[in-house]
């Protein structure tokens, strides 16, 4: 027979844990609620709370409500979210994550405490468009030079100081790596000073997944298409074993990645619900019958 295990440490950190928990407070006492973005990159979550009265908005459709509640979710927003919803009296339910918006208030104090002639080039670590980047960016009007890898770094004049941030989600791998090839390539005598900006909780993750996964004949990792910390995690995992396989709930399970297993290990993203984990056991184990 063969062992299945959810990973006891995998599924919601807990700024994701707080917005949800927001989101359903305020839909048990008025039934309607609308959310600036998917409340988290998971469609199975993101239903299960639209059956309840969530519903989910773009930035446009904010500049045309009038009169009702946003809940702002884990990945924060940048100023401007914030003076759209004050000019159209929009209640701000705040779910922006501690660490998050710590980082916000560190770069906006850089850069509005700098003169322009002396502010240091703010760089993030982080993916383009993504929505705790560009909350990010907002502190900064805009200016920030956001770089996804080491090609992004021809965007840096490294003639003149940079200050470097990271995305919290991030791995520390990556942000290593950027760090040494600014330092690198900074022209002598020019400052640079870097800040570890990464979420500990996530990044903490990271080795106990890797055990996780050498230990299991087969890994299961569950995440959302739109889970940039998933796509992170889950490279970690396939690291350690080959047999690891990312599916979005239990209608991607195959038959043939089981053959000859006696473990089975199913794990997930800081945005994948514990329900959703089970689910996914759960229909293994019929289909192992």
């Amino acid at each position: 027979m063969t062992e299945i295990e959810i990973d006891s440490e995998s599924g919601f950190c807990f700024g994701v844990v707080t917005a949800i928990r927001k989101a359903e407070e305020e839909l048990a006492k008025s039934g309607t609620l609308f959310c600036l973005g998917d409340i988290v990159h998971n469609s199975g979550e993101v239903e299960r709370l639209q059956d309840k009265g969530l519903r989910t908005i773009t930035h446009d459709d904010l500049s045309q409500l009038r009169n009702v509640k946003v809940l702002l979710r884990a990945h924060g927003e940048p100023p401007s979210t914030y003076r759209t919803a004050s000019a159209n009296g929009i209640e701000i339910i705040d779910a922006t994550c501690p660490v998050v918006l710590k980082l916000q208030q560190r770069i906006k104090a850089l850069y509005d405490n700098s003169e322009p002639d002396e502010r240091p080039q703010i760089v993030i670590y982080g993916k383009v468009g993504h929505a705790e980047v560009n909350g990010l960016v907002g502190q900064t009007e805009g200016h920030a030079i956001v770089v996804e890898d080491i090609a992004g770094l021809d965007l840096v004049d490294f003639g003149r100081p940079v200050a470097l941030y990271s995305q919290t989600t991030k791995s520390l791998e990556g942000f290593n790596a950027i760090i040494a090839e600014i330092e690198r390539r900074m022209q002598p005598g020019v400052e640079f000073r870097y800040f570890d900006t990464i979420c500990r909780q996530v990044s903490n993750r990271v080795d106990r997944l890797r055990r996780f996964a050498r230990g299991k004949d087969v890994v299961l990792f569950v995440a959302g298409a739109k889970s940039s910390n998933g796509k992170i995690l889950f490279g970690h995992c396939l690291d350690e074993n080959p047999r690891t396989h990312l599916l979005a709930d239990e209608s991607g399970l195959r038959g043939e990645w089981f053959d000859g297993a006696s473990t089975v290990g199913i794990c997930g993203a800081t945005s994948t619900p514990r329900w959703l984990m089970e689910r996914v056991r759960d229909s293994l184990a019929n289909l192992l019958q």
